[in-house]
């Protein structure tokens, strides 16, 4: 059995994923309220898959994860606060109080897991972000390392390199081997353009080679299904379009994607398909007064849709709508957003609109989750 660890566990994106790859999930710590209790009446409602997790609704910062955990934990993952490196934020990074990079470090250094899996916004790869996020990998790497009380970050990052740089480093007693990817969810069957930073780093002593799981599907791949083969269309019983575009080189499309050997991007098509047809679905009821305006424009039926997101203020105006096929637009309902996001149907959410598509948008792509996760639980596997 590998156990593992999930702090900021939101709505369970992460942690669902993560519970399909193999892992089982001791304890889970969220500090919104909300949240933990959408987990709650998912236990209490009988989801199944979920029954024996054990949610704390706490303040990381105010965890002993030593005492917290009196087992072994194999993996701790999680998606500290991204507000302080979103796009759409201040871009405070270390000076905003929400940064909890610090705290998932801790808890790295105090349980010495074999691996762990975090998560991030794009913004987090931002250039002005450049050296906090390279002091964010070498504190992983060398989490035994602490900044001492008198120092600020830059002056614990030059010792991290400096010790990263010499011959010292391979005489530490816990460290890390940490990677780093910049990925699109839409590459891995999420029927969404989502760009993720994904750090996951295994325990040096444990030598594992590893790398990150190659894309499963393309925006060629779709666009050969679209205007080569119209597969697409006839997916969707859609027969009025032109596959015969003078300007498409549909020969070279054809042999790459069948070199490549990936399926297509998934469209908002694919992923709402059969959901007015199903009995008893909840979260399913339509919102009025969806408007496109400049700079917030609904996304199209087939193609992946745009970004889910909170927002820190409400949610976007252009990105939690979609445009129909006559034109008109309106905002995606709760269970659409939750497939968007690959959540199962049975699970629920059971706030208020607003509180729902926050915790939808803050959530990591439960398919995401469950191909990356299950990479690293197979290698854990082989070891543990």
């Amino acid at each position: 059995m590998i156990n593992s660890l999930e702090l900021f566990c939101g709505a369970g994106g992460l942690a669902l994923g993560l519970q399909q790859a193999g892992f089982r999930h001791k304890f889970l710590i969220e500090i919104d309220k909300k949240s933990c209790g959408n987990i709650s009446a998912n236990i209490d409602n009988g989801y199944e898959y979920i029954k024996g997790w054990n949610v704390l609704q706490s303040d990381v910062r105010d965890i002993n994860f030593k005492n917290l955990c009196s087992g072994s934990i194999n993996m701790i993952s999680g998606g500290p606060p991204c507000q302080p490196f979103s796009l759409g934020g201040k871009h405070l990074a270390e000076k905003d109080d929400r940064d909890m990079f610090p705290q998932a470090v801790r808890a790295v250094r105090e349980l010495a897991p074999e691996a762990f899996i975090f998560e991030n916004v794009k913004g987090l790869l931002r250039k002005s972000f450049a050296s906090y996020f390279n002091y964010i990998l070498l504190q992983l790497s060398y989490p035994e390392i602490e900044a001492s009380e008198n120092k600020n970050w830059l002056e614990h990052l030059n010792i991290l390199e400096k010790y990263n740089a010499s011959k010292l480093k391979f005489n530490t007693g816990l460290s890390y081997n940490v990677v780093f990817k910049l990925v699109n969810a839409a590459d891995y069957g999420v029927p969404q353009i989502r760009h993720r930073v994904i750090i996951v780093g295994f325990r040096n002593d444990i030598n594992v080679d590893w790398s990150f799981p190659a894309p499963t599907h393309s925006q060629e791949a779709l666009f050969e299904s679209k205007w080569v083969t119209g597969e697409y269309w006839q997916e969707h019983d859609i027969n009025n379009f032109d596959f015969n575009a003078k300007s498409i080189n549909k020969q070279l499309i054809f042999k790459t994607c069948a070199a490549n050997n990936l399926k297509r991007w998934r469209t908002v098509r694919d992923a709402l398909k059969g959901l007015d047809n199903l009995k008893n679905v909840k979260n399913h009821e339509y919102r009025k007064g969806a408007k496109i305006y400049q700079g917030h424009s609904g996304s199209l039926l087939d193609e992946p849709s745009k970004t889910i997101k909170a927002g820190s203020h409400g949610v976007p105006g252009g990105e939690n709508m979609l445009i129909l096929d006559n034109g008109t637009t309106r905002y995606y309902t709760v269970r659409e957003s939750a497939r968007l996001q690959t959540f199962p149907d049975d699970y629920i959410f059971c706030g208020s609109w607003t509180d729902n598509m926050r915790q939808i948008g803050n959530a990591v792509p439960v398919e995401l989750a469950r191909i990356i996760g299950k990479s690293v639980f197979n290698k854990l596997n082989q070891i543990i």
